[in-house]
């Protein structure tokens, strides 16, 4: 396995492991098959894995911490805070005031049973708080012992400017990929002036381009994107073209579209580490070969032909998430 620099300070494996999915939103997970999914990363090379606080109201970090028990070690662990949820699963809103930035803290580590996150991002920015505050109360836990490196996510470039003034920001953890590419406009270049490691979430395309979905009826009970703008009536048979394009590329390549979609997330910068999420060993293994597809000139020229920024269709989330968002 590659490797790749958190923020020039903490090294990672250049592929991550998204653990949301294992707990809520992609249907149902079974907490011993993730339980395998996760050691078998580690055996393959992953060392880098990501959940929050708010994946399953709290279980996908009570999965994590018990996943690690005994090899913590061999693991850089990152979650999150400042999407409240309440204990029914309903959203709450979003929270970065400094006493909850603290709390959400202590009850992660307890969830997680370990002494230090080492990487902690804020979720969403909450545009009621100041981010110097929010960040000032994320740096006091760095001096506390209890956080190694900070993170963003979905943060703007000029919040991620006023952030860094405050304390260095280690990681941007974003959504990047073949049908989401919004990063390449101002974001990429915030991150490498400033030294920002960044963390593409969902950079196969919530799984659609994988080429698994043929269809938006085939969703299991509790997998949100049936309600997804991009997989709804419409939009998704416009997307579909996208992922033919993908199929055939990856046909020449010999390679599946989800390792050549991935390929392609860290073949655009050298500072980007993909984090796909699954909870099947199967393609806990088809996505780790991903590393080793060295694409061309040539390769990249026929992709960016193929899925050209702004291709997809409809908003990356519903509008009410959109609204939190690049703030």
């Amino acid at each position: 396995m590659k490797t790749i620099m958190i923020g020039n300070e903490l090294e990672i494996s250049a592929l991550g492991l998204g653990c949301m999915g294992m707990s809520e939103f992609y249907g149902l997970g079974n907490d011993e098959e993730s339980i395998k999914v996760i050691h078998r990363a580690l055996e393959l090379g992953i060392t880098f894995l990501d959940t929050a606080d708010m994946y399953g109201v709290g279980k996908n970090e009570i999965l994590v911490g018990k996943a690690i028990k005994g090899i913590r070690d061999k693991f850089v662990i990152a979650t999150k805070f400042g999407n409240m949820r309440g204990s029914d699963g309903s959203f709450m809103g979003v929270n970065g005031k400094p006493e909850y930035v603290k709390k959400s803290c202590d009850e992660s580590l307890k969830r997680l049973n370990i002494d230090v996150i080492d990487l902690y991002y804020q979720h969403r920015v909450d545009p009621a708080t100041p981010i110097e505050d929010t960040i000032g109360a994320m740096s006091d836990l760095v001096t506390a012992g209890k956080v190694r490196y900070i993170g963003m996510s979905e943060a703007s470039p000029a919040t991620i400017r006023k952030a860094a003034k405050v304390h260095k920001i280690s990681a941007l953890q974003t959504e990047y990929s073949l049908w989401t590419r919004d990063p390449e406009e101002e974001i990429f270049d915030t991150c490498k002036e400033l030294g920002i490691t960044f963390v593409a979430y969902s950079p196969m395309g919530r799984g659609f381009l994988t080429g698994r979905f043929k269809t938006n009826n085939e969703f299991p009970e509790g997998d949100y994107r049936g309600n997804h703008p991009r997989f709804s009536d419409g939009n998704f048979e416009h997307n579909l073209e996208l992922v033919k394009n993908i199929e055939e590329l990856a046909a020449e390549k010999e390679c599946t579209p989800a390792q050549l979609a991935l390929a392609w997330v860290m073949a655009q910068r050298d500072f980007i580490v993909p984090i796909p999420g699954t909870k099947r060993l199967k393609y806990l293994e088809e996505n780790v070969k991903s590393v080793d597809i060295i694409l061309s000139v040539d390769d990249l020229n026929k992709l960016n032909e193929a899925a050209p920024a702004g291709f997809a269709q409809g908003t990356r989330y519903p509008e009410r998430a959109m609204q939190s968002v690049n703030i």
